[in-house]
């Protein structure tokens, strides 16, 4: 008779759905498995998220068709990708901010299959003023430390355009100074 063996392989799908991250695998787009915390995050039945584009989880298309342009871009040579963005919660709308990292698993081919992870941000981070889908970009941008310069890069803009709408975040934020705009963003006071 065979004994046991006492280090049995791990349950993968088991180790998927209790991540304590929302997790994401991905066909040209399309939303093809997700774990129990992804659904949590954006207040989804698994019926509303399998089989949907992620277009769903973003405030407007727009954003969707340009974060898919930049991930497309900017991905590093082993299909790797990560950034912070506002995300939508299906249960209600609600806009928050979350990081986002993952891997597509054919870097030539981007869009074609990945594994995504989404982190909730909002603990640390509350979304409070309206944002249009251009300022939110940007500020997600330059609470990573990017000068206009590499926000003007990472999106295809003028860094003289990122300049405007720094002032206009500025404005909104009452920040003083670039710094204190970032601080601001980083605390929720945004």
């Amino acid at each position: 008779m065979a004994t046991p063996d006492p280090h049995p392989a791990p349950d993968h799908r088991s180790a998927f759905e209790h991540a304590p991250i929302g997790l994401v695998l991905s066909r040209q787009r399309q939303m093809v498995d997700c774990n129990r915390e992804l659904l949590a995050m954006f207040r989804a039945q698994r019926d509303e998220i399998v089989g949907r584009s992620f277009e769903i989880l973003y405030p407007t298309a727009a954003e969707f068709e340009r974060t898919g342009q930049r991930i497309a871009a900017q991905l590093d040579a082993q299909g790797r990708y990560a950034d912070e963005r506002v995300m939508k919660r299906l249960g209600g709308g609600e806009l928050f901010w979350c990081h986002v990292s993952g891997r597509a698993l054919n870097p030539s081919e981007p869009h074609s299959e990945g594994i995504w992870a989404f982190e909730d941000l909002s603990a640390q981070r509350v979304l409070t003023l309206a944002l249009t889908p251009r300022e939110r970009e940007i500020a997600a941008l330059l609470v990573e430390g990017l000068s206009s310069k590499a926000v003007g890069r990472h999106l295809a803009i003028s860094p003289r355009t990122v300049d405007v709408y720094r002032a206009r975040l500025m404005r909104k934020t009452g920040a003083a100074s670039a710094a204190e705009l970032v601080k601001r963003l980083l605390s929720g006071q945004a």
